[in-house]
């Protein structure tokens, strides 16, 4: 095409035949099993929505061939896929949400973040780690008792290692969680006293509110878990002042 074209008024997509990635970004959005129209029965579903993990899909698994291991919570869920949000039919398990602090790195791998300990000493250091990478650190729970130079200071801690529950000397942590919600997903954050409920009722909660049809006269909660505010303002439906101000009309 260089060769044919005029050197003047020579144009990008003279030489280049974008057909192939049109053809193929049509393709998946278009009859992908992946490719969604999106939730947007409130601010909730939206955001919860944009935060689906799926098993499903092209390269992924089948329903009628996943069995009960694929479907069933495993550690290394914990802090990346939240073990109560999923749906409750034939998806169960297949179709999870990501946990509230959760990312991605470049390989595509989940991370989750922790507080780095030195002998002790909570730091205000943060560390995002794979669950390959975390399995052979010692990581305290984040309601660890700290005194107020942030050091641990029960006998024996609570803390995760190898994938297993279990206590060890304060010395012994090296990592720490960054918040008890970093567990669970945004809509499982948003149930108050979740740690009160049942993990089946918790689950229903979390996909109920999801479907709640939104007022034209809204109030706060009067039993509000702190999550809200950021649902709220991170879905994009909502109008925000940059400064602090009062509405007056």
């Amino acid at each position: 095409r260089l060769s044919m074209a005029e050197s003047e008024g020579l144009m990008p997509q003279d030489l280049i035949n974008a057909k192939p990635v049109a053809a193929a970004v049509k393709e998946f959005f278009g009859s992908s099993q992946l490719s969604q129209f999106m939730d947007q029965n409130n601010p909730l579903s939206e955001i919860t929505h944009k935060r689906r993990v799926s098993a499903l899909g092209p390269g992924g698994l089948t329903r009628e061939r996943a069995g009960f291991e694929v479907r069933d919570v495993h550690p290394t869920h914990y802090g990346r896929v939240c073990p109560i949000e999923t749906p409750e039919g034939p998806n169960i398990g297949l179709i999870n949400s990501l946990a509230a602090y959760a990312r991605t790195n470049q390989y595509g791998f989940l991370e989750s973040p922790y507080r780095v300990v030195k002998d002790a000493l909570v730091t205000d250091e943060i560390v995002f780690l794979s669950a390959i990478e975390e399995a052979d650190h010692v990581i305290a729970q984040a309601s660890a008792t700290m005194n107020d130079k942030k050091v641990l200071i029960d006998e024996l801690v609570a803390v995760r290692h190898l994938n297993e529950f279990t206590v060890k000397a304060p010395e012994d942590v090296t990592l720490m969680d960054v918040s008890p919600k970093q567990v669970v997903s945004v809509a499982a954050s948003l149930i108050p006293f979740l740690e009160h409920d049942d993990a089946n009722r918790a689950l229903m909660g979390s996909n109920m509110q999801r479907q709640a049809v939104p007022t034209l006269r809204a109030d706060k909660p009067l039993v509000g878990t702190g999550m809200e505010r950021n649902v709220a303002r991170d879905s994009g439906v909502c109008v925000v002042a940059r400064p602090g101000c009062v509405i007056d009309s």
